[in-house]
């Protein structure tokens, strides 16, 4: 069985102000494409659908449209799940009308956590699909109070899909989470309140022969080769630059799984410039969104009016010699909030001068939630 997975659209969403309604049809234009190239049989969505809570109207109805072409074009079956940008009750309601043997869509969480079950040659797979949900949420959701942490939600959720799952059927999970290990850029939101830890491990998905995630926005996989997240099909700040954007082909064998991964071709790239204000007006015209970095001395007057007329879609101007921070904000700077893991992250990077690795990140990640549990007990 082929699956298509994606998620991360955020729909609705702009790049410094600039609309990405365009940029996202063309995306959503390609995911057709892909499902008939490669005989797709499911369609996986793992989360942020929308860039909101409460998106556009323009953004809902380009979705729809989305979903009317997907089942007139295709014959793939959905799963999807609500991210922490989207309204689960929104999302939730897009299943009242499914038709249940080939859609599951699950917005809000469940104490039972029912599969979708497909057959292929090789017998049958269930697809469980467990949509985000805050800790206060799931403490209701499974009456208990100990759930403190996303990986307490999410323990408890594959908890109660893995007791669903048929004897002897191949396990597809569908999650939107942050897996300990996972390369985290700038654009992705916390997904717990300041101070808490964010990560899950990875092992709390033992027993799934497909992990279908959503939330990070580069393409990886995190613990193990089947557990991946497919990244968002745009790239949405400057620090993604030169980034290449996929979906995730997964081929699902009687023992096992095939991965490749197929390019999104994008119509607006991210780039950023560096040089003088003379050179970059020499520039080759680009239609891409541009950052602009002066390399000129003394500030220059209104340069962002000039630079548009070669780059239209230049949305950021800096100077090089105030960009560069001082060594003292190198500590944490440039977040909002830091969580415990970015915190320790930061402090080996300032002892040793390097960032710490994914088995590192792990490592902590791990002591971290350990110290959190003995706490709750205590």
């Amino acid at each position: 069985m082929k699956i298509l997975h994606t998620a991360d659209l955020h729909l609705g969403r702009q790049f410094m102000g600039l609309s990405l309604e365009e940029d996202h049809e063309v995306i959503l234009d390609q995911i057709l494409e892909t499902l008939v190239v490669e005989s797709a049989d499911v369609l996986v969505i793992a989360g942020d659908v929308f860039d909101r809570a409460s998106p556009p109207n323009s953004s809902i109805r380009q979705f729809n449209r989305f979903l009317k072409r997907l089942s007139e074009e295709t014959g793939a079956a959905v799963v999807m799940i609500s991210g922490n940008h989207d309204s689960g009750d929104r999302i939730e309601a897009m299943s009242v009308f499914s038709t249940a043997s080939r859609v599951l869509v699950r917005g809000i969480a469940d104490a039972v956590e029912t599969p979708l079950v497909m057959r292929d040659e090789h017998g049958e797979i269930a697809f469980s699909a467990l949509p985000f949900s805050y800790e206060y949420a799931a403490r209701e959701v499974f009456g208990d109070e100990g759930i403190s942490a996303p990986a307490d939600v999410i323990a408890a959720q594959i908890s109660a899909a893995k007791a669903q799952v048929p004897k002897g059927a191949r396990w597809v999970v569908v999650a939107h989470a942050f897996v300990a290990g996972g390369a985290v850029g700038e654009a992705e939101r916390a997904l717990t309140r300041v101070g808490g830890i964010e990560t899950v491990p990875a092992d709390v998905f033992e027993g799934a022969d497909y992990v279908a995630l959503g939330h990070l926005h580069k393409p990886q996989e995190v613990g193990a080769r089947h557990i991946r997240y497919s990244g968002a099909p745009l790239a949405f700040g400057f620090d993604e630059a030169g980034s290449e954007k996929s979906m995730t082909v997964v081929d699902l064998k009687a023992d096992g799984v095939d991965i490749h991964t197929v390019p999104f071709r994008p119509i607006r790239q991210v780039h950023s410039l560096t040089g003088t204000f003379a050179e970059l007006l020499a520039g080759t015209p680009s239609e891409d969104f541009i950052q602009a970095i002066l390399t000129d001395e003394v500030p220059l007057i209104d340069p962002m009016k000039r630079l548009r007329a070669i780059y239209p879609n230049a949305c950021h101007l800096a100077y090089a010699q105030q960009a560069h921070a001082p060594e003292t904000k190198a500590f944490g700077t440039g977040r909002a909030t830091v969580t415990p893991i970015e915190m320790v992250g930061d402090f080996i990077k300032v002892v040793r001068g390097r960032e710490t690795d994914a088995n590192e990140t792990v490592i902590v990640a791990d002591k971290l939630h350990d110290a959190a549990s003995g706490e709750e007990q205590t």
